[in-house]
C-alpha cells in the first residue's frame, strides 16, 4: 500500500488527488524491471566514480535512483568482473558500504562514455515505460465541477455565460482558443484554468529512448511533492517503494509566447552536454500549455498550427533524434491558445475546426466593470465610490467613445495611487485625482 505521507512542503500529510498513488511505479527490483541496458547503467555508473573520486555502492544507487539490491549491486559486479573499478575498503557491514574507485582502465571508458554523452544522475525511464504510465495517468484525471470552477475563478470576475463555456473546454483536456480584445483577462483566465485540475502527476527526470537520454524533470515547471514517512492507521511504518527515477509533482503548467519557435517544439540536442531537453509538450503532460499571445511568435501562425494538427487529433506526438529516427509519445494535456487578434486572419476554418472550444473573452459591461473596480479598490485599501465610476462613464467613455477594458481599474487605480503620493495626500475616487489619472491614460491616439 503506498504511503499516506506524500505531502506538499506546506501541506503536509495531505494529496489533493490520493488515488494517484494507486498507479505509482513500483521500485525495480531486478535489472530487467529497469527497462534499460547494462551499457547504460554501466556508463552512468562510471561517470559518477569518474566526478566523485570515490563512492560506496549506495552512493552508486542513489545518484541513479535505482535500488542497490538487485539492481545496482549486478552493475557494479559487472564493472567490477570488467576491472573498471577497484574496492577502497568499506565504512560498514555489506556490500552497499563497500567504497570503490576507478581503475586506470575504467578512467579511460569512463572518458569514452562522456564523449558519448555528459549526463549524470537518476537513470532513465525507457519511452515504453513512460508511454504506458501516461495513460493510466489521464484516467485518473479529476473532473471539474461547476462549484470547482467558480471557486479557482473567484477571484476573477466572470459572467455565468462564460463560466459555462469555460466548464465544459477544461473537462474536456483537449484544446481551448481564447480570443478577444487585449486587456480582459484571458491570460489570467488560463493561469486559472491551469490550477483548477489541481492533483499530482508522476514526472520522470528524464527518458532513454536507443540508448540516448532526454531530460525532462525541470525545477522551474515541476514543483515535487514532498515524502514523508507514512503510517497506517495502527501506526505501523508502510514500506510501499516507488520507483525514485519518477517525481510525483503538481500538474503542471507551462506558458509560452514570444519565444516559441518550431524548433522548440522539437527535442533540443545539444552539441556540448550529447544529450536532449524535452520540448515544452513532453513537461506540460498531464497538465497545461498555454500559448499566450498567439500571433505574435517569429514563426508563421499557420506553420506553428500545422505543427499542432496529429497531436490534437491522435492525441499523441511525433519527435525526432538526431539521428533522424522518429518516435511517438503521448500529447497529454489541456492546449490553450490565447489571443488579441483574430482568430480568422490567424488560421483557417479547417485548423479552427480541429480546436474544440472556440470562446470569446470580451470587453465588461458596466456592471462588471464596477464590480472589478470595487475589487480592485478593496485590494488596495482605497474607499469604493459608485458615483466615482458614474462620472468616469459620463466624462470619458461615453464622450471619448471608449471600450471598457477589464484591466482599466487596476491600471487607474494605479494611476491615482501614483498622484496621491506625489501630492502627499491619502489616495481616493476624488473627482481630482480621478480626472488627473484618466487624463493620461484614457486618452485617444
Amino acid at each position: 500500500m503506498p504511503p499516506a505521507g506524500y505531502a506538499y512542503e506546506d501541506n503536509p500529510f495531505k494529496l489533493e488527488n490520493p488515488s494517484v498513488l494507486d498507479i505509482a511505479p513500483g521500485e525495480p527490483k531486478s535489472l530487467e524491471d529497469t527497462g534499460l541496458r547494462m551499457g547504460l547503467l554501466a556508463d552512468l555508473g562510471l561517470k559518477f566514480l569518474y566526478y566523485a573520486g570515490t563512492g560506496t555502492g549506495m552512493a552508486i544507487a542513489e545518484s541513479m535512483c535505482l535500488p542497490w539490491s538487485g539492481v545496482v549491486e549486478h552493475v557494479v559486479d559487472f564493472l567490477a568482473a570488467e576491472k573498471l573499478v577497484d574496492l577502497r575498503g568499506g565504512k560498514g557491514f555489506g556490500r552497499a558500504s563497500v567504497e570503490f574507485a576507478l581503475t586506470e582502465k575504467g578512467r579511460e571508458y569512463a572518458r569514452d562514455a562522456l564523449t558519448r554523452s555528459t549526463y549524470v544522475g537518476p537513470a532513465p525511464v525507457p519511452i515504453e515505460q513512460y508511454n504506458a504510465l501516461i495513460s493510466s495517468q489521464t484516467e485518473e484525471t479529476p473532473v471539474v465541477g461547476q462549484e470547482d470552477l467558480v471557486s479557482a475563478l473567484g477571484h476573477l470576475t466572470v459572467s455565468a455565460e462564460l463560466m459555462d463555456k469555460l466548464g465544459p473546454a477544461v473537462n474536456s483536456g483537449r484544446s481551448l482558443f481564447l480570443y478577444g480584445p487585449p486587456g480582459n483577462g484571458k491570460t489570467s483566465l488560463a493561469e486559472a484554468i491551469s490550477h483548477m485540475f489541481g492533483g499530482e502527476v508522476f514526472v520522470p527526470h528524464c527518458l532513454e529512448i536507443d540508448n540516448q537520454i532526454i531530460k525532462v524533470f525541470d525545477r522551474i515547471i515541476h514543483t515535487p511533492v514532498s515524502l514523508e514517512v507514512g503510517r497506517d492507521a495502527n501506526g505501523r511504518r508502510q514500506t510501499f517503494e516507488m520507483d525514485k527515477r519518477w517525481s510525483l509533482c503538481r500538474r503542471p503548467a507551462v506558458v509560452v509566447g514570444g519565444e516559441l519557435t518550431l524548433e522548440t517544439l522539437d527535442l533540443i540536442y545539444s552539441e556540448s552536454t550529447r544529450f536532449y531537453e524535452a520540448p515544452f509538450q513532453v513537461k506540460a503532460n498531464g497538465g497545461m500549455l498555454l500559448i499566450d499571445d498567439f500571433g505574435r511568435q517569429k514563426v508563421h501562425p499557420t506553420d506553428l498550427l500545422n505543427r499542432w494538427i496529429v497531436p490534437l487529433e491522435k492525441r499523441v506526438d511525433f519527435l525526432t533524434l538526431h539521428t533522424g529516427k522518429k518516435f511517438e509519445i503521448p500529447f497529454d494535456q489541456l492546449l490553450v491558445f490565447s489571443t488579441n487578434l483574430d482568430p480568422k486572419e490567424l488560421v483557417d476554418e479547417a485548423f479552427l475546426r480541429r480546436i474544440k472550444y472556440k470562446i470569446e473573452v470580451g470587453n465588461p459591461d458596466e456592471e462588471s466593470y464596477r464590480e472589478i473596480f470595487r475589487r480592485v479598490c478593496e485590494a488596495a485599501g482605497i474607499p469604493y465610490v459608485d458615483q466615482a465610476i458614474t462620472y468616469l462613464v459620463e466624462h470619458y467613455y461615453k464622450p471619448r467613445s471608449m471600450e471598457m477594458r477589464s484591466c482599466h481599474p487596476r491600471d487607474l487605480v494605479s494611476l491615482i495611487r501614483d498622484a496621491a503620493r506625489y501630492r502627499q495626500i491619502p489616495p481616493a475616487l476624488s473627482k481630482d485625482l480621478l480626472d488627473q489619472a484618466c487624463e493620461v491614460f484614457l486618452v485617444n491616439l
